[in-house]
């Protein structure tokens, strides 16, 4: 088995990588009769150097190599017939840029693999930046208030070198009392909450953050349940919600009235119903003043998100009178943070938490025979055809 470490072709290039030279060498280790090869780039948050110094080949062709794992996607005329591919392909949810994309996966015969489809039994995703993407967002989070209203100054999550230093900054602030709101349980709202917890900001029930005043900032953390609720008016679980999301409302507006910060760590089915509406925003008594919409799903589940930010300018203003984009400093505004890509932001973090993830998931069933069918599961392409599993993609691949 050869496995090959892809440089990042599309542009910006991304700075991470699917495994850290740690990371590789460990691999090697471990599985003594699986070659490895990275290719060699200038622009990996890692050198080439580094590579080298653990052992690992670097080269400039990889096309020898069973299976090519990168982070973004690989450009169609990159792409190498008959191979084993692993990246976030962004084609699961019919995402329209990216068809052409599948269209030549199909054509050249690729066995595709995306890394948001790497599920155990239960569908619930095994890898995945999002921890990473909630440590960013809630620092900038922050930043964005203090750029609001003049409280303070904080450098950008990019200029700094990991977690550590990010919580180091954080901890310096001196907060007013403020009420901060996290919607999401999984990987990114509980990196939400690891931020959180490092800044000692007290975590308060749902049910006091709504009920009480403060003299300290605070924080609640809402499942999904805290914020829809049936239309009949039946209390149900969970269960209920995933298989009858349509069923549902926002019952979000009791929180968007005394909020400060919405930082959002959710994931939002297309059936489910919208969390954070124009009519919350536009209401009179609606207080919130800054959204870091970590899920960043424009014209989504969050009104105010009316295009995705960059780490470059992270910020922009929404106006809810107008449901229009403003300056940050209008005196109106709402300051939206919606970058698609924030774990970029920590890229060695980011890196080395998601290959120690893949080997501990994932990389085993290269070798047991699939025992627990995961590599099964996620393929989405293979011999020129969608898998069953995702045969629901055909009519998207068919340009209707």
């Amino acid at each position: 088995m050869k496995f090959g470490i892809l440089k990042e072709r599309k542009n910006p290039p991304d700075r991470r990588v699917v495994f850290s030279p740690d990371e590789l060498a460990k691999i090697k280790q471990k599985y003594h009769d699986c070659t490895i090869r990275v290719e060699s780039s200038d622009s990996r948050i890692f050198t080439d150097v580094q590579y080298q110094g653990m052992g690992i080949d670097v080269t400039n062709d990889v096309s020898d190599c069973d299976v090519l794992f990168g982070v973004k996607e690989v450009p169609v005329d990159d792409l190498i017939p008959n191979k084993t591919y692993f990246f976030f392909s962004h084609t699961i949810k019919k995402q329209p840029h990216n068809r052409k994309l599948l269209q030549a996966i199909l054509e050249k015969k690729i066995y595709l693999y995306d890394y948001e489809t790497i599920v155990n039994s239960h569908n619930y995703r095994l890898i995945g930046f999002g921890r990473y993407a909630g440590f960013v967002g809630t620092y900038n989070a922050f930043r964005a208030f203090g750029i609001k209203f003049e409280l303070f100054k904080m450098p950008k999550a990019e200029t700094l070198s990991g977690k550590d230093a990010l919580i180091t900054h954080l901890k310096r602030l001196i907060l007013p009392p403020l009420k901060i709101v996290v919607t999401g349980t999984g990987k990114v709202g509980n990196g939400v909450k690891e931020i959180l917890d490092a800044m000692k900001i007290k975590e308060v029930t749902p049910e006091n953050y709504l009920s009480k005043k403060y003299t300290q900032a605070v924080y609640t953390q809402l499942d999904v349940l805290d914020y829809n609720k049936r239309k009949d008016g039946q209390v149900l679980d969970f269960t209920d919600f995933h298989h009858n999301p349509s069923e549902y409302v926002s019952d979000f507006e009791r929180f968007t009235k005394i909020s400060d910060i919405y930082i959002t760590g959710h994931f939002h089915a297309n059936e489910a119903p919208a969390i954070l509406t124009r009519e919350m925003l536009q209401a009179s008594d609606c207080n919130i003043k800054v959204v870091a919409d970590i899920s960043c799903d424009v014209n989504g589940s969050i009104a105010c998100t009316l295009r995705s930010s960059t780490i470059a300018e992270p910020l922009y203003g929404y106006l809810p009178s107008e449901n229009k984009e403003v300056d940050v400093f209008h005196p109106a505004a709402i300051v939206v943070m919606a970058v698609d890509n924030l774990p970029c932001e920590l890229p060695k973090d980011a890196s080395e938490g998601f290959g120690e993830m893949f080997s501990e998931h994932v990389l085993p069933a290269f070798f047991n025979g699939d025992k627990d069918g995961i590599l099964k599961r996620a393929k989405i392409t293979e011999n020129g055809k969608l898998t069953e599993r995702f045969s629901y993609l055909q009519d998207y691949v068919n340009g209707e």
